[in-house]
């Protein structure tokens, strides 16, 4: 038979949609063609099937030879396609037989000498693979990660141990998830002398995901406070995993099963936080899906930067699209963010020489828009020498992480998700509250200056503060205090420190 059919999976985002391999053999002058808008890496894949076939003993054919790469119109990428190039030539000519290939999809690079190199995207490819009721056959450095998925997935070190298993001589192995690591290694949030206030809205920020921004003068512990909130966070479920697994498979990048903490540098590019370039790769808010990013100093960041924040805050996606593609990135993630007072960060302070300007030129780096999407906006004050020796440690990150756990389940016993992701309906039968409330809380937002989204988030907060006290209704205690985590965007803010 001249002609065969063997199916591999493309990489766009996180998804990967189904290639289909199809090879004829025709006579004429030697040559070999691939078509279905092949990129470079994998027009170059000619030689090196070419090279693998021989040198692993099989007959290269001298024939014309067409490869297309169904849809026509996906862009094809990479060396992913070279094993079930090779698999469709050995078929087309009659070196593996074609009755199985129909349950079989096959991903990987060849090496010259017929060996299986990895490739990324190979858990996105397992769990569409999965999906469609055939096995995988990916390379063995692949294996680890693929076997993440619920299917049959196999590895493979070279070309000559997949052909055997398809002439039904001997089966290769099954990969093998490594096991997930249960342990927090996260700094110990019991580090903390003081700073009760910022403690108690870290806690709660992690018990409903709300964003949070931290501001005081430098040495506060604003960044010490922020990268312990991975260690009072709840671990990843599996679904979760499965997910913060498939993007990193897509960058590349080794498996993820923690949650992920990304703290970019403030010389951090647009495209380095959203992602993209001429072959899309998920950004850093991407990369945090399900977990945490921190953003240090976060008016030193491109204002332009700090925009682009916005639609995958109130989404939970990134779209990033090209001509002749989009692709969608998830991006549910916190935001954690710090900063200064002012430039110098001694603002109110005989040694702070910044002038009004620079001060409002400084400030003016977090929009409007975007402060109003951060839930609480939280002050960490400075502590003398006194207060540093007098504190006692705080409570470890295991103690408050059981309170998180436990007001997390409330969520999602009660509404199926964390309070931060309520929207319409929801937050109206969820967030009901009484009449003294809803006083307290129109007047407060009336005299604040605060928008619409603002009076959302707030309630939000309120709900996940009563969630902490085990209340089912919110009071006005909670109202109190969410309305008291949000400064900075009240109306005739003068100073953001005392």
């Amino acid at each position: 038979m001249s002609l065969s059919v063997t199916y591999s999976r493309a990489q766009l985002g996180v998804s990967a949609p189904l290639v289909t391999v199809e090879t004829h053999l025709a006579n004429g002058l030697p040559a070999f063609h691939i078509v279905g808008l092949p990129e470079a890496a994998v027009r170059e894949s000619r030689d090196r099937v070419r090279s693998a076939l021989i040198n692993s003993h099989f007959d290269f054919p001298q024939r014309r030879i067409t490869v297309n790469l169904a849809p026509a119109d996906l862009p094809k990428e990479g060396g992913r396609y070279d094993l079930a190039i090779a698999i469709g030539i050995l078929s087309a000519s009659g070196q593996v037989p074609t009755e199985t290939l129909e349950r079989y999809e096959f991903i990987g690079e060849l090496a010259l000498t017929g060996a299986l190199r990895e490739v990324s995207g190979s858990l996105p490819a397992a769990v569409a693979c999965t999906n469609e009721d055939r096995k995988l056959i990916v390379p063995m450095e692949n294996g680890a990660e693929a076997a993440l998925a619920t299917g049959e997935v196999s590895i493979a070190n070279s070309l000559l141990e997949v052909c055997a298993e398809l002439h039904g001589r001997e089966s290769m192995p099954k990969a093998v998830a490594e096991p997930i690591a249960e342990e927090h290694l996260c700094a110990d949030l019991a580090d903390v002398r003081g700073q009760l206030k910022a403690r108690r809205a870290l806690e709660v920020a992690a018990a409903g995901g709300h964003n949070l921004l931290f501001y005081g003068p430098p040495g506060t512990g604003k960044t010490m406070l922020a990268s312990r909130l991975p260690g009072i966070l709840p671990p990843l479920t599996t679904e979760e995993s499965l997910e913060v697994a498939s993007v990193y498979s897509s960058a590349g990048l080794p498996h993820q099963s923690l949650r992920p903490f990304r703290a970019p540098h403030h010389s951090a590019s647009p495209t380095a936080l959203v992602g993209g370039g001429s072959t899309p790769r998920p950004g850093e808010i991407s990369l945090a899906h399900r977990g945490v990013l921190f953003l240090d100093e976060m008016p030193e960041f491109p204002r332009h930067a700090l925009e682009i924040l916005r639609e995958p805050l109130e989404n939970g996606e990134v779209r990033i699209s090209r001509a002749r593609a989009q692709v969608t990135y998830p991006a549910h993630f916190q935001l954690v963010g710090a900063m200064n007072p002012c430039p110098c960060g001694y603002l109110g302070e005989p040694r702070c020489r910044c002038t009004p300007d620079q001060i409002d030129r400084y400030r003016n780096k977090l929009s409007g828009p975007l402060l109003d999407r951060i839930d609480m906006q939280v002050e960490v004050g400075a502590m003398n020498a006194v207060q540093l020796q007098d504190s006692a440690p705080g409570e470890t990150s295991d103690a408050v992480r059981e309170r998180v756990c436990a007001a997390r389940q409330q969520q999602i016993q009660r509404q199926g998700k964390t309070n931060n992701l309520l929207k319409g309906a929801e937050l109206e039968k969820h967030c009901a509250l009484g009449e003294k409330e809803k006083h307290l809380l129109r007047q407060s937002v009336e005299k604040l200056g605060l928008s619409a989204r603002s009076y959302h988030r707030i309630l939000k907060v309120a709900r996940t503060l009563a969630d902490l006290t085990n209340f089912e209704h919110i009071s006005t205690t909670q109202i109190a205090e969410a309305l008291a985590y949000r400064n900075l965007d009240r109306r005739n803010v003068i100073a953001l420190s005392n």
